[in-house]
């Protein structure tokens, strides 16, 4: 069965995380989140990303296989 992304934009999914915008950018070029869409129009799917907790941001995301870190 497949599920319709959630889709956020990078600010949202900076709340979400705990982390900085920069970071969902960075996560993205990396491949380790999808891009849905292009320029401004960008969005993440909510359901990549992990949520922060009370005790601190949200874990990476996995790099995809044979990726590094930027």
């Amino acid at each position: 069965m497949l599920v319709d992304p959630i889709l956020v934009t990078a600010a949202d999914a900076s709340i979400w995380t705990g982390r900085p915008k920069g970071t969902i950018w960075r996560w993205a070029s990396e491949g380790r989140i999808r891009r849905y869409g292009t320029g401004k129009q960008v969005r993440y799917d909510l359901r990549e990303l992990p949520a922060a907790t009370d005790d601190g941001p949200g874990r990476a995301p996995e790099l995809p296989e044979g990726c590094t870190a930027a």
